[in-house]
């Protein structure tokens, strides 16, 4: 089996794993976290959200962490429509990240939209975009399984995709939103992905840790040739359709596999660990990290 050389880990913690904190945690610990994660030499990350914070409390200062990374790094905004493109473009930001769901119920439960509906609202705005430029990233959830809806098929998901790769994306975000995709799963869809997408367009997984199969369909990834994968330091985050289970697989974990694979992620796993410290006594939930968890044994 020949694997990836090298391998990029996409740090999603400051925002996704953050989001669904109770209390709010002070903008100087986010900052610190931040920077430690940098450190770390992590070069790609979701920095902050041009979402509501009506909608979500817990990001709500995104302009002033903005500011204080302005630098050659690749961080990319969050944003859900029109009024946060506006957001964006006037940061003078490069990158950006949008979403849309397969399955219907699930964009009517998140953006008020059918899976239509979604599509017809997010085309101008990626047109405009692309017009100026900007690199758009377009993470696709549920694109294996849906909390309402159950099993996505994977044609589904492709004919989504194929339509935002038309429209000029840069990159694709594949997310396993409960965690219950296995190997077979993820291997028959990227596998048709890898396909019929032009090479040039980024093809990202994204697997939550909810039953612990994050780590096997990474693996199912790079046995066909992917290597881009979203992680979270320390594990944070949570499933909020899986009551009381865990999220996102921990930045930590993936790269010490990766590592002793002899796949090159450029990531200080020491690090990691010492910006985890840094926000862990301000959360609400307990880590999920193998390594983390060894670390203090």
């Amino acid at each position: 089996m020949v694997y990836p050389k090298q391998a990029t880990l996409i740090e999603v913690s400051a925002c996704d794993g953050l989001q669904n904190e109770m209390e709010i945690i002070p903008t100087e610990i986010k900052i610190q976290f931040i920077q430690a994660l940098k450190a770390a030499h992590i070069e790609e990350m979701e920095l902050v959200s041009f979402i509501s914070s009506k909608k979500i409390p817990q990001l709500g200062e995104a302009d002033t962490i903005l500011q204080t990374f302005s630098d050659a790094y690749r961080n990319i905004v969050l944003a859900e429509n029109g009024k946060g493109i506006a957001r964006f473009l006037d940061s003078q930001a490069e990158h950006i990240a949008l979403s849309i769901g397969v399955s219907s119920t699930f964009n009517q439960k998140c953006f008020l939209q059918t899976t239509e509906e979604r599509i017809k609202a997010l085309t101008p705005l990626i047109s405009l975009l692309k017009e100026k430029n900007k690199a758009v990233r377009l993470n696709i959830s549920t694109a294996f399984y849906c909390p309402y809806e159950g099993k996505i098929h994977p044609t589904e998901a492709l004919e989504l995709c194929e339509y935002f790769a038309k429209l000029g994306v840069n990159e694709l975000s594949l997310s396993d939103t409960i965690g219950l995709a296995n190997p077979k799963d993820v291997k028959h869809l990227v596998t048709q992905l890898k396909n019929n997408l032009p090479p040039s367009l980024l093809l990202t997984g994204h697997f939550h840790n909810t039953r612990g199969a994050a780590l096997a369909n990474i693996y199912a990834c790079l046995e066909i040739g992917m290597n881009r994968f979203d992680t979270s330091a320390g594990g944070l985050g949570t499933c909020p359709f899986s009551a009381g289970a865990s999220g996102n697989i921990a930045t930590e974990d993936v790269a010490f596999m990766l590592n002793e694979m002899d796949i090159d992620t450029g990531i200080d796993i020491d690090r990691v660990i010492a910006a985890v410290d840094i926000v862990s006594p301000y959360l609400s939930r307990p880590l999920d990290s193998k390594i983390y968890a060894l670390r203090g044994a």
